[in-house]
């Protein structure tokens, strides 16, 4: 097991952009970067040993500074959406950038953690990188303390560790944006992977993908995935929220969810036989199914588009913060923030 550091590029005030590789004795490695704590290549084996690199990203670190489709990146302080923009939080509202329509998507596009410089320390198989946020950066109260730690271990699993803190009650609902394709990022549409997702419930949304409040069943519906199936076997299906977010782009409510690290999703490439068991402590997971890529150069000159990747976002549910019946993402105080998410490489036999 070993960390190595190498340049990854000029932040735009001047300072040094780093790539940390960790790799196991297995040849499995993930490398990751200090703009946004960002994930930007991950390599494992095929059932005949081959390695490819299974997730979307670029080549350098200034290309994380645009990046509209988020690739890789930790999203902070809040991910996902707030309706309206908005929030009150013990009888104080807070106003929040309007990014996304009248909403608010992944806190803010052009200042938020995922596009901040994270401090950084290497140990033997992990990084872990720090942020500090200001009371009212944003428009969310309280001095925030962050970390992210990626550690990989000689099962193929590489986990990332979530904390974070605040001396005032505020929104920590931190999650990682990494667009998997297991038949290798420059391979094309992800609608054959086969996906499985231990969620007999999802948040159904509106048009401007705010959830409505109500956890619906999947059952009967394109939404199940509670056994295995392609994902684009039902994609475009003639469904209300599909047709509303043109795939799927939605929150699925993880059977069990009591804070403990469990297994909620297991996503198989068929071609290369590659397979990604998922794991979080965390309630939600949105599956994103790349709908709206747009058509950009990534990692070695590969042409990256239209459900060109897929992303198992774990968090707390969107619009959280404006839906008391859904757990809520408040931290502070005395309360800290901590998650933990794995994902775990393998192959079929």
């Amino acid at each position: 097991m070993a960390v190595t550091v190498s340049p990854f590029g000029t932040y735009p005030d001047g300072r040094e952009i780093m790539l940390y590789t960790i790799s196991n004795e297995k040849g499995m490695q993930a490398a990751v970067t200090n703009v946004g704590a960002a994930i930007v290549k991950i390599l494992c084996p095929d059932r005949d040993g081959a390695m490819a690199d299974v997730v979307l990203g670029f080549d350098k670190g200034s290309d994380y500074m645009s990046n509209s489709s988020f690739f890789g990146v930790v999203i902070g302080p809040n991910a996902n959406r707030v309706g309206g923009a908005a929030f009150t939080l013990d009888g104080v509202t807070y106003q929040l950038d309007e990014n996304d329509g009248a909403n608010n998507l992944h806190s803010h596009k052009e200042k938020g953690w995922h596009k901040r410089l994270w401090q950084a320390e290497m140990d033997d198989n992990s990084v872990t990188f720090f942020l500090e946020d200001s009371d009212g950066s944003l428009g969310f109260p309280g001095n925030k303390k962050a970390s992210v730690t990626y550690s990989l271990d000689e099962e193929n699993a590489l986990k990332i560790h979530y904390h974070g803190s605040s001396d005032r009650k505020t929104v920590l609902n931190l999650t990682n944006h990494t667009y998997f394709n297991l038949e290798g990022h420059d391979s094309g549409r992800i609608e054959d992977h086969c996906l499985l997702l231990k969620a007999s419930g999802y948040t159904p949304a509106d048009a401007g993908s705010i959830p409505t409040g109500e956890i619906a069943a999947v059952e009967g519906s394109p939404m199940d995935f509670t056994e295995s199936k392609r994902v684009g076997q039902e994609i475009d299906a003639d469904f209300e929220q599909l047709r509303f977010a043109k795939g799927y782009d939605h929150n699925w409510v993880i059977d069990g969810w009591d804070g403990e690290l469990r297994h909620f999703a297991t996503l198989e490439a068929p071609e290369s036989g590659r397979v990604m068991k998922a794991y979080t402590t965390l309630p939600g997971v949105q599956f994103y199914a790349g709908n709206f890529i747009d058509t950009q150069t990534g990692k070695g000159g590969a042409s990256y588009g239209f459900r060109s990747g897929l992303c198992l976002e774990t968090q707390y549910f969107p619009d959280s913060v404006n839906k008391p019946e859904f757990p809520d993402a408040f931290f502070g105080g005395e309360k800290d923030y901590d998650s933990v998410t794995v994902y775990r490489f393998d192959v079929t036999r």
